[in-house]
């Protein structure tokens, strides 16, 4: 991935850290890019930081050390209101004695525009988010999806360089969550504003982003494009967390180039991808994503052939998770989609099975409580 021009850069993070305490760090000298025109996600688990570093971005929360710049200016001391930057969050954040056009010309009110230009704002937008009907109804006369596009389209109307939101799809339902996630991934694309998003959920971040960052414990893991994260994860963290995966304890063997050999707890040796630095003997932590396990013929497949005992059949509609034993792993999955199952298999059955050295990864080993 080529390096942006400096020029291409919107806010930059420069060693940013965030204590409340004055001892732990929530964030550790945070140094982040965020590209002119692009939707970066802030992916992590609860605690990881990720909250913290958008809220800092915001204004709503100050920075232990460090600097935050937007465009060549830093924001450390600019209130919130001053930012230029739109705001969207899970609990809507809507005045409820206001009408939808109310909400929707308050932040423009605010910013001294005058009566003709906030109305035809008001209106862009609100065909904007397709609710051009609603526009005399109150909050409470709404759906949490008619809602949550109001909370949009006012982060929205004053035309920001920037816009933040955080968890924003929270407090739908799956299905109304998964047009959302369309929705303003579309009007992203459309308007070219610059968004950074905030979520726990991966599959959100994999579907809306141009960019992720995985947040562990303060720190970013890795951040890459969401096809990047899911078949390229640098460590263990980012592996377990972005989708399903496998994982095989054992001890590197030999290593040539960007190929290894690991042998595993259980005795069985498996070709794969170098990723984390080991020496011969040390340990290290194998990651093979279930739909790159093939069953039955191994395709002529030279390495990692083997066999598995089917536990369990896991029915999710468009395909199957196949539980195995096999490797000393007694919760290993295979995805196969149903067009491609063979129906006759059945719960005891030993079976064979294969994937491609490309296809597992040598990482980081997991630590012992983990």
């Amino acid at each position: 991935m080529t390096e942006p021009a400096a020029n291409d850069i919107l806010v930059r993070f420069r060693n940013v850290q965030k204590s409340y305490d004055g001892e732990s760090l929530i964030v550790k000298n945070l140094h982040l890019d965020i590209r002119k025109g692009e939707f970066l996600t802030l992916l992590g688990p609860s605690g990881s930081g990720k909250t913290t570093s958008l809220m800092m971005l915001a204004g709503f929360e100050t920075p232990t050390a460090g600097e935050i710049l937007l465009g060549e200016k830093s924001l450390n001391r600019v209130p919130p209101h001053k930012r230029n930057i739109g705001m969207v969050f899970q609990n809507y954040a809507l005045f409820p004695h206001m009408t939808v056009t109310e909400n929707l010309a308050f932040p423009l009110k605010v910013r001294k525009l005058d009566k003709t230009d906030i109305a035809e704002r008001v209106r862009r937008v609100l065909a904007m988010v397709q609710l051009e009907k609603f526009a005399n109804r109150y909050p409470g006369q709404m759906s949490g999806g008619q809602q949550q596009r109001v909370a949009l389209a006012r982060a929205l109307v004053f035309e920001p360089q920037l816009v933040l939101m955080d968890e924003p799809l929270g407090a739908l339902d799956k299905q109304l969550r998964e047009h959302m996630q369309i929705e303003i991934k579309h009007l992203h694309e459309r308007l070219g504003v610059t968004v950074v998003y905030v979520t726990h959920d991966q599959s959100e971040a994999l579907t809306m982003s141009d960019r992720v960052a995985v947040f562990h414990q303060g720190e970013i893991q890795q951040i890459d494009t969401p096809e990047g994260l899911y078949e390229h994860p640098r460590n263990t963290f980012v592996a377990n967390f972005i989708g399903e995966n496998n994982r095989l304890n054992g001890r590197l063997v030999t290593r040539q180039g960007e190929h290894c050999t690991v042998a595993l707890d259980s005795g069985e040796h498996i070709h794969a991808i170098a990723i984390h630095d080991a020496s011969p003997g040390q340990p290290v932590s194998l990651s093979i994503r279930p739909e790159r396990v093939r069953l039955g013929d191994a395709d002529g497949t030279r390495h990692n052939c083997f066999s598995g005992r089917v536990r369990e059949f896991i029915y999710l509609g468009d395909h199957v998770r196949i539980r195995l034993e096999t490797c000393g792993n007694t919760n290993f999955i295979v995805k196969q989609p149903i067009a491609h199952l063979d129906a006759s298999l059945a719960v005891g059955d030993v079976i064979p099975l294969a994937w491609h050295t490309e296809h597992v990864r040598a990482l980081d080993p997991i630590a012992a409580t983990e």
